[in-house]
């Protein structure tokens, strides 16, 4: 049986995910997961729906949009409450950014812009290894060190449910993907289309041979190594794509945000209703 028949039906089988570990090891496995981004500022309604669509996980965006430490926290425990994985992309790939939406409740770290393999190790360390700093970690990133085995049980321990996935968003990425991909501690690969079409000089030319080529190289490079691969969608890149990218691959389901998608819905029906009444 090929990967696109048997892929569906042993996702659609399984019980929802609700914690960081669960989501960790569907990524690995290649399961679909589903999730969108959340763009508003806090608000204690969306968790609800969220999970009441049956959500593995949300992307909290702290890069484009004004949430700052204190609503990205509160959002963080209030999607974990409803049994959704929050999941918070950073500024920039700093790990001190990193163990800090952590600490405020986040069970996972989006890394954008990431084009060298030693910006991942720095956020693997962070979200792997917290809350070790300094020298000490430095050297068990580094295997120059060991770590004590009391040490080692307690930081699995206290960070199995955390989880680190990237943004590959540009050539440069793509030069060094599979160094980037062979880093310990990697989960999941979110590909930015837009940035990724602009760095390959071709700007939301989603058809591109060059683009269409870029992103099978990145789905079968994170393929090959067990790490989860999922492409950001929205309504101009297309339901279509999002399909075939898909059954070629990605089993991160990344579908548009919550702003969007209202929008989008609220229009086709008040166009409905202008169009009942005329």
């Amino acid at each position: 049986m090929d990967r696109e028949t048997s892929a569906e039906p042993r996702n659609l089988r399984r019980e929802r995910i609700t914690t960081g570990k669960q989501l960790r090891e569907a990524l690995r496995n290649g399961d679909y997961v589903f999730g969108t981004a959340i763009v508003s500022r806090l608000d204690h309604l969306w968790p609800e729906v969220m999970a009441s669509l049956g959500m593995d996980l949300v992307f909290l965006d702290a890069e484009h949009t004004p949430n700052d430490r204190q609503a990205l926290s509160t959002l963080c425990q209030l999607y974990q409450s409803k049994g959704v994985v929050p999941i918070v992309r950073i500024p920039k790939p700093d790990p001190y950014l990193a163990t800090m939406v952590l600490d405020g409740g986040a069970r996972g770290v989006i890394g954008p812009y990431i084009e060298t393999a030693e910006q991942v190790r720095q956020l693997a360390g962070a979200v792997r290894y917290k809350p070790l700093k300094g020298q000490k970690l430095a050297g068990l990133l580094e295997n120059s060190l060991s770590v004590e085995q009391e040490l080692k049980s307690y930081l699995e321990q206290v960070n199995e449910n955390n989880l680190l996935i990237i943004n590959i968003e540009s050539a440069p990425a793509l030069e060094n993907l599979d160094e980037i991909l062979s880093v310990e501690g990697l989960d999941g690969v979110l590909v930015g289309p837009h940035d990724l079409s602009c760095s390959l000089g071709i700007p939301e030319q989603y058809d591109h041979p060059r683009f269409s080529a870029a992103i099978e190289q990145i789905i079968a490079g994170c393929r090959a190594n067990n790490v989860g691969v999922g492409i950001h969608v929205w309504e101009d890149v297309g339901y279509d794509r999002e399909v075939e990218w898909a059954r070629k691959g990605a089993n991160l389901i990344m579908h548009s945000n919550e702003v969007s998608i209202f929008q989008k819905a609220m229009a086709a029906q008040l166009a409905r209703l202008r169009r009942a009444l005329v």
